[in-house]
């Protein structure tokens, strides 16, 4: 299956992204801090491209795209958030799930709690945490390291940690590259917001959504609480449980792709079945005329 590349000009910078064009429905890939679309190319090549139309995307300040025009309002979630649905509402999408990963999933939830006709999230390395710190204490473990998640100039040595902690020693060449890229910019104003509250209530967003939801984290996650998805109570939980895959870390879309693309699959299967029957509990009107 083909892959066309494109940029699109949003209100927050250029955009660049990977379109498989055809498909029976759209899914849309938001990629994590540091990172860009290429992180989803085991996915964009791959038999998912024969049922579904995959858009992977590069958030400004990284990969393809441009760094923002104004850095703090765009490197925000709220301000991620209404670029990817610029870039929608440019493709026609009008309601589509997402696969976010890491920093993308936050996005990701912030779209569905703000009600950007979002219709299944799949999240990776993305605990739904409360605001404020000790909301981000519950779903991630605290480290030196995560404090680079945060930290605006980073130095050659970072980049490698980075790189390790993100993809393990699965990484590809230009992951680097992508990391040393990124406009630092993003992670201090990002984190700030976050810290402070900004946007929706993730916790609260993903347990009072209606839509099917999936966990899928590796089971070496060098941030992420795995304990903590347990205590969430998902309406339409993808599956019943919160998957791990086994020996997968931070990114198990990228380290095993196999197991991953087809659970992605069985999930994007589910979304259409909950949207067509949304849509004949919709247009059912029970009639209230007695019979003369």
């Amino acid at each position: 299956m083909d892959v066309f590349h494109c940029t699109i000009d949003t209100s927050h910078g250029a955009v660049r992204i990977s379109d498989t064009i055809d498909g029976a429905a759209p899914l849309v890939m938001i990629h994590g801090s540091g990172s860009s679309r290429t992180v989803f190319s085991r996915q964009l090549h791959s038999h998912l491209s024969r049922n579904w139309r995959l858009i992977a995307l590069d958030l400004p300040g990284h990969g393809e795209s441009s760094d923002a025009r104004d850095p703090q309002s765009t490197y925000t979630v709220t301000g991620l958030a209404d670029c990817i649905g610029e870039v929608a509402a440019r493709l026609g999408l009008h309601r589509f799930p997402v696969l976010g990963w890491s920093l993308g999933g936050h996005v990701a939830i912030e779209m569905a709690g703000s009600g950007n006709g979002i219709s299944g999230l799949m999240l990776c390395g993305t605990p739904p945490v409360p605001a404020g710190l000790l909301g981000m204490l519950r779903g991630f473990h605290p480290s030196f390291d995560i404090l680079l998640a945060s930290k605006e100039n980073f130095t050659s040595r970072d980049v490698e940690r980075f790189q390790s902690l993100c993809f393990g020693d699965t990484s590809n060449p230009s992951f680097r590259d992508a990391i040393a890229r990124a406009d630092g910019r993003l992670r201090s104003v990002f984190s700030r917001a976050m810290l402070r509250g900004q946007g929706v209530d993730q916790r609260r967003t993903v347990e009072q959504a209606d839509i099917p939801i999936a966990f899928v984290n590796g089971s070496q996650d060098p941030f992420v609480r795995l304990s903590y998805f347990s205590g969430l109570n998902i309406q339409l939980l993808f599956e019943g449980k919160a998957h791990v895959v086994e020996g997968a870390g931070h990114a198990p879309f990228w380290e095993k792709p196999e197991s991953f693309n087809s659970m992605l699959d069985r999930f994007l299967n589910t979304v259409a079945a909950h949207e067509a029957n949304a849509g004949l509990k919709s247009h059912h009107v029970p009639s209230n005329r007695a019979a003369f």
